[in-house]
Order: structure tokens, then sequence, then C-alpha cells
């Protein structure tokens, strides 16, 4: 299963050349992480971080930058769920405009206590994760 949404390019993103300043996407990305967590997994950002505390930090990330997004442009971001590990997971984003791909990005997510440290996955969180990447998988 893949899970979409779209972002318009805007002044705030872009460099005095009209092109999207690369940290900006990395916004965008976890924008779509976000709202993925509150869509998909009813488990928004808002429950994870002020109610208990605890946090999805990014551990690592892979970026490769294909061709530049312009002011203006609706850039659609597509978000898979490559693997769910114990307390870790890794998810794929795509983002295009026009059927161009401007931008692919590999991201390893961690649930993280309020002492800082990894901890396995609320089920709750973990099993609609599962659940998302194993209808992937079967499409």
């Amino acid at each position: 299963m893949i899970y979409r949404r779209r972002i318009q390019v805007e002044f705030n993103h872009c460099d005095p050349a009209g092109i999207v300043f690369y940290p900006r996407y990395f916004e965008m990305l976890n924008s779509v992480i976000e709202n993925f967590f509150a869509e998909v997994l009813a488990y928004p950002f808002t429950r994870i971080h002020v109610e208990e505390d605890c946090a999805v930090p990014t551990v690592q990330i892979e970026a490769g930058f294909r061709a530049p997004s312009r002011l203006g442009e609706v850039l659609d971001f597509a978000l898979e769920v490559q693997h769910v590990g114990g307390s870790s997971a890794r998810l794929v984003q795509r983002a295009s405009a026009g059927g161009q791909l401007k931008l692919q990005c590999v991201s390893t997510l961690v649930w993280v206590t309020p002492q800082g440290r990894a901890a396995p996955w609320p089920e709750a969180i973990r099993r609609k994760m599962i659940a998302f990447m194993e209808a992937s998988d079967g499409a």
C-alpha cells in the first residue's frame, strides 16, 4: 500500500533561484511522515510527543535528488513502509511532479521512550505498520 500526500512548492521552500532548497525537502518528508502517523496509523505526533512524552526520531536518512523542484509545482509524495523491526521502521518516500521523479528518500525511524532509549513499538503502531507494508507486498 502507498500513502500519498501532495505539497505545493511555496516561496518559503525555495532559494533565490526559485528551486527547492534541499533542507526544505526534509521538512516536507517529515510532514508526510507526521500525516502518515495521524491518518493511517491513527497515532498522531501530538499523542506521541505530548501525551506520551515519547518520540520517533529519524536516525538514518539517505536522499537522492533527481531533478530540481520549482516554485509553484505540486509535488506528489508517496510513502511506503519497507521494514518494521522491534523498535525501528524503514520508510521509503518518493516525490514527483508531472511524472518526473524529483526526490527519493529512505529513512529509519526509532521509537524512543521518555528516558531517551529505543524501545519496542507500541503494539497499535506496529500492527498497523505491518498491515500497511503487507498490503504493499500483495499489490
